[in-house]
Parts: C-alpha cells; structure tokens; sequence
C-alpha cells in the first residue's frame, strides 16, 4: 500500500493515475479523512496502517502562478515549509520510506561553466541568497528542514507540461499568456517525473535528492515555434522587451529561470526523454479541455 498526499492537485492527480494504470494499491490521504499537517495525527494514521511508501505531493503553489504566494505567505509557509518537517517526523516515527515533490526554482541562471545546476550546488534563489519569490523562497527552506533525513528522497519538478489542456500546464499558460517572457529553462513532462519518481523507490535506488528534469534545456522561442509547426495554436505570440519590462508590466515578483542537471537519475538507472522530443511529442498527441 502507498499512502499519497496532496493526491487532488495538479501532480497529486498524475500520481493517482499512474498508481490505477499500474494496478498499485494506494490512498490518497485527504485533509477530510486526516489533517495532516497537524503536528502527531499523520504519524498515528501511519503507525497504524503502516503503508510500504508514502508520497507527498502536497504543498501551496500559488494560483494562477508564483504572484498569489506573495498575498498568501502564511499558507505558503506552512504548505512549503513546516509541512515537509511535518511529515517526516510522522514518517520517521512509524518507520516509513517516503517521497516528497520539491521544485527547481530555488535556482536561477546556469552554473559558472554554463552547465546546469546538479543536486550538490547550493541553491542560488532563496531567502538566503536573493531576491527570490516567496514561493521559492519557502521550497528551499523545505528542503533545508529535510537536511539529514535518511529514508527520504527529494525530487526537483521544473514547470511541469504535457499533452493535456490545463491552467497548471506549462505549455497551455504560454499559449494564453498575452505576452511572453523569453528565457532558458530546464522542464519536466509530468507523466515522465511520475513514473521517475516512482521508479525511484521501486528500483530502491539510494535515497536523496534528485533533479527529475527532461534532459536538455529549452528557450521559450523554441517552444513557440513547436507549437506554431504543431498547429495547436497559432496566434502571433508577442514577447517582452527583456525581463526588466516583464517586471515592470506583468510580475509582482521574480521568476526563476535555470538549467538543471538530470544526470544523477539517468546513472540511476532512470531515463527520461529529451526535452525538444518531450514537448513535441506532447503537441502531436495534444487534447483539448473538455
């Protein structure tokens, strides 16, 4: 059995589907069924069902984007923060291996020697090294709270997209955004960081932190022009001057761009598509919202 938490948000609900197609037993824990961000109740639900692995795909993301968690910090905090500590004391308490869902963008940029950032550079967009948004800012420290933890992997999801129509889709928000920013990023499929990520506990690779990216790094033209070549959208996308103007016009705080290094997973064992293939692929099998 697999206890999953946060199962009803946007990666919540691509583990719920991936756990049905593999015919694995699992419950998605809900805030109705227990509050598990309540210091003790979690680690009671566990001690006494004892489930193989937990995963946590809770936390507070902000909506429509990073700007909400700028006028709701508190829930961010506790989402992003405390809560990651939460859970492991319960899952340390009743003996549980788990999983928690982190995020990239507590980096910003690319290394000094223009490669991406691996899992033992120390994050460059936090409260610690800033300016940062206060969601980033909060994902770092979640993952500062899980310093020293043993039985627990950490993994890095970087904007996540696929082939299906939704607001938290990386490639849906930029066919309706107005106006674009150009920039470099490293990406996730979101079936691909699933599967990744649960793959990591079924091969029982070496807990720890992973960067589960899509091989490779895109720029934000480039995916525009994937989707002009694909048909699913064809307006005249427009874009930003330079990120100055972004600010100006559009953000209430600073994005992170970066390039992250995926090849601790891929030595792992664990493969991922490149990234270019990743999002065509997801334009030729596109869906709309129904």
């Amino acid at each position: 059995m697999i206890y999953l938490l946060g199962g009803s948000g946007y990666v919540g609900q691509a583990y719920q589907a991936l756990l049905r197609r593999r015919g694995l037993a699992f419950r998605s824990l809900t805030r109705a069924d227990v509050d598990y961000a309540h210091p003790g109740a979690l680690a009671k639900v566990l001690r006494d069902a004892r489930p193989q692995f937990l995963i946590c795909a809770a936390g507070y993301t902000g909506k429509p984007n990073v700007d909400a968690c700028e006028l709701h910090k508190a829930e961010c905090l506790l989402g992003n923060s405390v809560l990651p500590g939460i859970v492991a004391e319960a899952c340390t308490e009743a003996g549980v291996p788990w999983g928690h869902v982190s995020s990239g963008c507590i980096y910003n940029g690319a290394r000094a020697d223009g490669l991406g950032f691996t899992e033992e550079d120390t994050p460059n967009f936090t409260f610690r090294a800033g300016p940062c948004s206060f969601y980033s800012g909060t994902k770092a420290l979640g993952e500062e709270v899980l310093a020293g933890q043993h039985r627990v992997y950490v993994w890095r999801l970087r904007i996540p997209f696929d082939n299906v129509d939704n607001p938290r889709n990386y490639l849906t928000k930029l066919m309706r955004y107005e106006t674009l920013l150009e920039a470099t990023n490293s990406i996730s499929q979101l079936q691909e960081f699933v599967e990744a990520t649960l793959a990591c506990w079924e091969k029982r690779v070496a807990f720890g932190t992973y960067n589960v990216v899509n091989p490779g790094h895109v720029t934000t033209h480039e995916i525009v022009e994937q989707i002009q070549k694909s048909g699913v959208c064809r307006k005249d996308f427009k874009f930003f001057a330079d990120e100055a103007q972004f600010m100006q016009r559009a953000a209430k705080t600073p994005r992170s761009n970066c390039v992250m290094d995926g090849s601790k997973l891929a030595r792992a064992g664990i493969a991922m598509t490149e990234v270019h293939e990743a999002v065509a692929r997801a334009l030729r099998e596109w869906k709309k919202a129904t």
